[in-house]
C-alpha cells in the first residue's frame, strides 16, 4: 500500500482555504525553496509528520463529514506542493464522498500532467503565484515561472477562471506595488478576475517551526504555519 509523506492534517478550519468547516491535508515536499516559506518543514527530511496512505487519509478525514455536508465545506490539499502529489489527490477525491468540496493551495509550479489529473475533481485553486515577474519569481523563489504561467494558461484555455483565486503578496525586499499591478493586469488579460492582495509578515530571526500533536482532536495537527491564515 502506497503511503505518502505529510506535514499535518489540520481539522474544523473556517474561511480559510475554502467554504465551511474545512479540514487542511499538507503534503511534504515543494519545487520552490522560497525566502520566506511558512512551511518550511516541507522541504526538511525531518520535517515528516506521518506517511500515510490514500485510504488512511480518507479515514482521518470522514471523521468530519458531517460538518462537511452542513456547512458546504470539505478538504483543501496544501502543503508543501500538493501537484506532486496529484495521483494520490485524483484517488482521494474518487473514494471520499461526492458532496465534498475541494480545494488547492498551490504554486501551479509542477508539469501539466500533474495539473491535469486533479481538474476533474477540484472545485477551487488558490493559486499563489508570487509574482508573474520571472526575474522576481527566481529571486525570491529560486525557481522558473514558465511552468506557473503554462499551467495558468491552461486553466484559461479551459474556462475555469471563475475556480481560481489568485494570491498576489507584496514581498518586502523583493517586489513593489508596480510589480504586483503589472502581474495582475497579466492575469486579467488571462480571464482572471478573483485575487487576494497582501503583504507578507516577516519571520522572526531564529524563528523555528513548531509540531505538536493536537491532543484533544484525533488526526489533527498543531502547527506555525499551517494554522496561519495562508499557506505560501
Amino acid at each position: 500500500m502506497k503511503k505518502v509523506p505529510l506535514i499535518g492534517i489540520c481539522r474544523h478550519r473556517l474561511t480559510t482555504d475554502g467554504t465551511g468547516v474545512t479540514t487542511l491535508v499538507a503534503f511534504h515536499g515543494c519545487p520552490l525553496s522560497c525566502r520566506y516559506c511558512l512551511n518550511s518543514q516541507c522541504l526538511r527530511p525531518d520535517g515528516v509528520w506521518q506517511r500515510l496512505s490514500v485510504e488512511e487519509i480518507v479515514q482521518l478525514t470522514v471523521i468530519d463529514d458531517l460538518y462537511f455536508q452542513a456547512t458546504g465545506g470539505g478538504v483543501c490539499f496544501g502543503g508543501g506542493e500538493p501537484l506532486l502529489r496529484s495521483d494520490v489527490i485524483a484517488d482521494f477525491c474518487r473514494q471520499c464522498p461526492p458532496e465534498w468540496n475541494i480545494c488547492m493551495e498551490t504554486s501551479l509550479n509542477v508539469p501539466l500532467a500533474r495539473l491535469q489529473q486533479v481538474v476533474p475533481y477540484v472545485d477551487h485553486y488558490y493559486v499563489d503565484v508570487k509574482d508573474l515577474s520571472p526575474d522576481i519569481y527566481r529571486s525570491y523563489c529560486q525557481a522558473d515561472n514558465a511552468q506557473v504561467v503554462a499551467n495558468l494558461g491552461f486553466l484559461a484555455e479551459q474556462g475555469l477562471q471563475p475556480k481560481v483565486t489568485i494570491r498576489l503578496p507584496l514581498i518586502p525586499g523583493y517586489n513593489s506595488d508596480g510589480d504586483r499591478l503589472r502581474s495582475r493586469r497579466q492575469l486579467e488579460q488571462m480571464g482572471y478576475s478573483d485575487f487576494d492582495e497582501f503583504t507578507y509578515q516577516l519571520p522572526d530571526v531564529g524563528h523555528e517551526d513548531v509540531l505538536a500533536v493536537d491532543g484533544q482532536d484525533e488526526g489533527a495537527l498543531t502547527a506555525k504555519g499551517l494554522l496561519g491564515q495562508r499557506c505560501r
